[in-house]
């Protein structure tokens, strides 16, 4: 069962960046579509940017042009480069698959952008 943990997130002032990475325990390299979520308290956990192995890319029209979703599959790894960061992009972030299936969330990294 391959486990996610996250990680880079933290206190960020409006504009600047963070760069978060998701390190699998296992081999995600047959796993075709990883994605990049997050939520904020009351609220639906929603998928922020997806990435296919081939190294297609799809984002939220609320991050478009902003973020930039990578995938290592050598490291075992994805990453979130997130720049001109806003207040409302405050949230937990995750990774996991896409669509979600069997992989347990890991506990997320908290990101705040502070105004």
């Amino acid at each position: 069962q391959v486990q996610l943990v996250e990680s880079g997130g933290g206190l960020v002032q409006a504009g600047g960046s963070l760069r978060l990475s998701c390190a699998a325990s296992g081999s995600i390299f047959s796993i075709n579509v990883m994605g990049w979520y997050r939520q904020t308290p009351g609220k639906q956990r929603e998928l922020v940017a997806r990435i296919t192995s081939a190294g297609s890319t799809d984002y939220a029209d609320s991050v478009k042009g902003r973020f930039t979703i990578s995938r290592d599959n050598a490291k075992n790894t994805v990453y979130l480069q997130m720049n001109s960061l806003k207040p409302e992009d405050t949230a937990v972030y995750y990774c996991n698959t896409w669509p979600w299936g069997t992989i347990s969330w890991g506990q997320g990294t908290q990101v705040t952008v502070s105004s």
